[in-house]
């Protein structure tokens, strides 16, 4: 088998473009999960911090060595702001996708408790029953 075929056939397993498009809709979903930590959620925390943006908060363990205007040695800092933002996305994310899974198993936990309609029985069966019944009399 030639390479290219091995691979065409690896490629278009169900499995493989499954994942592949997980991974897309994962992207997209981690720009809606950021656009809401960073457009909704942080602004009123930082406005309740003082009105600093919270990816400013860091602290600074060394100045930024300045000559006028140009900056000779940048500054060395922690920035726990960043950090602390970037849990509250994982954290968000984490609780959207429980709430998924747990919805998925409720549904799924009511089709294996409802039970399926009995089968209406065929035109045979009621034959065979009829012919029980006319049997049983004699």
């Amino acid at each position: 088998m030639s390479v290219l075929k091995e691979f065409k056939e690896f490629a278009m397993r169900g499995n493989v473009v499954d994942l592949a498009v997980g991974v897309i809709i994962g992207g997209a979903f981690g720009k809606i999960v950021t656009s809401v930590v960073n457009d909704i959620i942080m602004p009123p925390i930082g406005y309740a911090l003082g009105g600093s943006k919270f990816t400013d908060l860091a602290f600074i363990l060394k100045a930024a060595v300045m000559d006028g205007e140009v900056i000779k040695a940048p500054a060395v800092s922690i920035n726990y702001g960043n950090f602390i933002q970037v849990i509250i996305d994982f954290l968000i994310v984490a609780f959207i996708i429980f709430m998924m899974i747990k919805t998925i198993n409720a549904v799924q936990r009511k089709k294996v408790e409802a039970p399926a309609p009995a089968a209406e029985p065929t035109d045979e069966v009621k034959l065979l029953g009829e012919i029980r019944d006319l049997l049983k009399k004699q």
